[in-house]
């Protein structure tokens, strides 16, 4: 590029899209968006002040967003400086180490409450030693629906902030520390100013996936009006005696999860300020 020239920005392939694309991206979007279309037609929409009056419907919903809120901030504080780690140090097994993190985005949510029990239940391998020192056991309780989801969030926050991390220019970094700026105020006033995008992207599908958790709540929390019984939960129950109730709860929580990645969207998850 010659001195003067202006740098600009580059342009679009010109041309319509080919037909081998457009048809399967058409039929993609098509299986995504029509369960959707499908709620909200067949949503009561004149019955749903009724059907949303219910004792179990805003206690559900009140806990589901209080343990998600809750769930994320573990994984925050947790995910982290893992995502740190990972990205940028070097030790033996980290290899192995990130296929553990990834391991509960594949596994079954019920196979993950199956061993949440087996670790923190009243005879597992943490859980055991807490109940013989405190008296308290984990399990079917609030701070059980919290463990369980951040158990199953917290990947999808790590995964983020790991390729913020690995995309960011580490020179500033290294910078500051020739400057004598020690490690963790090098992570504090450089790294995470230039990732904040990517932890808050992290932070939103972490928040949204431990509020849609159901498989290792229920096996791990149980389902408890009042206590762990969260909006999925909720639904799941409805849907057996009444499927409009359900509906409407599903509504509820759609609606919920749409507005918060619609007001978070353009400030976190495109990087934009």
């Amino acid at each position: 590029m010659e001195r003067g020239v202006p740098i600009r920005a580059a342009r679009r392939p010109r041309g319509g899209a080919p037909l081998a694309l457009l048809l399967p991206a058409a039929v993609g979007l098509t299986f995504l968006v029509l369960p959707l279309i499908g709620l909200l037609v067949r949503a009561p929409w004149s019955a749903m002040p009724e059907l949303l009056s219910g004792d179990a419907v805003w206690p559900a919903l009140r806990l589901s967003l209080i343990c998600a809120t809750l769930a994320t901030g573990l994984s925050l504080v947790f995910g982290v400086p893992l995502a740190w780690l990972l990205a940028r140090t070097t030790f033996p097994g980290r290899r192995l180490a990130r296929t553990l993190v990834t391991l509960p985005l594949v596994m079954p949510p019920v196979v993950g409450g199956v061993a949440l029990l087996l670790v923190f239940g009243r005879n597992g391998l943490v859980g055991q030693w807490i109940y013989q020192q405190f008296g308290y056991s984990l399990p079917f309780t609030t701070a059980g629906v919290v463990v369980a989801e951040a158990f199953v969030a917290m990947p999808f926050l790590v995964l983020s902030v790991e390729g913020a991390l690995r995309g960011s220019d580490a020179r500033y970094e290294e910078a500051a520390l020739t400057l004598g700026a020690s490690r963790f105020t090098v992570f504090r006033r450089v790294t995470l100013p230039l990732i904040a995008p990517g932890v808050g992207a992290g932070a939103v599908l972490a928040w949204a996936r431990a509020l849609g958790e159901f498989g290792a709540t229920i096996t791990f929390a149980g389902n408890f009006p009042g206590t762990t019984q969260t909006m999925p939960l909720a639904v799941y129950l409805a849907l057996q005696d009444n499927p409009d109730a359900a509906i409407a709860v599903s509504l509820v929580l759609l609606l919920v999860s749409l507005a918060v990645l619609f007001a978070l969207r353009g400030r976190w998850t495109t990087g934009t300020h």
